[in-house]
């Protein structure tokens, strides 16, 4: 897969080596010649030019990237750049970094942005994650289609504790995709039983977020919901 990285700082360097650690090409591309630092992710490939016009994209072809990042610290260049990469290059998937969370409307569909990352909503989420149990964690949010990332750890006295995961008549538009337990990472195949301290990562429409939330959390009378 070739990604390329707007934006040449801590954040894009580090996220470069994760990707080429994982086997995939990536294109880092940074206006401020101070920005260049080769020597710091050797493996990629370089571009000093400014990824907000279209002769600089044209340069580092854009269009034949499977996924661009715009990682830069101003919100303002991340839009203009998630735009050009999906309108003008047909990029089929653009993650764009949020600095300040007053922005974080501006970063859906309209400007091509597919997955918007704010940093300060994912510390304090990991931060609610790391204290609640049995309530639902708004980990990320993915612009096209209205759908997020959210995490709910299973309380003992929820009425899913015990049941298989085929069992559980789950919420429409919500798919479990991830079971962590401890230190073991589980696919969620439909004879896996829920276990108390299970944290449960789905993915879901935002208006089923509280109807998911009930689901797992609170004790009813009588037998688990089943499908």
């Amino acid at each position: 897969m070739r990604v390329a990285i707007a934006g040449a700082g801590a954040v894009g360097r580090s996220i470069a080596g994760e990707l080429l650690e994982n086997g995939h090409e990536v294109l880092l591309i940074d206006k401020a010649p101070t920005a260049i630092s080769v020597e710091r992710v050797p493996q990629a490939e370089w571009l000093l030019a400014d990824a907000c016009e279209i002769t600089s994209l044209d340069e580092a072809a854009l269009q034949r990237c499977n996924v661009v990042i715009a990682a830069t610290g101003d919100d303002k260049v991340n839009l203009v750049v998630s735009l050009l990469a999906k309108t003008e290059y047909g990029v089929p998937r653009v993650v764009a970094r949020v600095n300040n969370p007053k922005n974080e409307w501006l970063f859906n569909e309209s400007w091509g942005v597919d997955v918007a990352v704010s940093t300060p909503r994912l510390m304090s989420a990991l931060v609610e994650e790391a204290v609640s149990v049995g309530d639902l964690v708004r980990l990320l949010r993915f612009s096209h289609g209205d759908a997020n990332l959210v995490e709910l750890t299973l309380p003992p006295e929820s009425a899913l504790a015990g049941t298989q995961v085929g069992d559980v008549a789950w919420p429409e538009d919500t798919s479990l995709v991830t079971i962590i337990r401890g230190p073991r990472v589980l696919t969620p195949h439909n004879e896996e039983t829920l276990e108390p301290g299970d944290e449960l990562l789905f993915v879901a429409a935002q208006a089923r977020e509280e109807q998911l939330e009930d689901l797992l959390s609170v004790r009813r009378e009588g037998p688990a919901a089943t499908g």
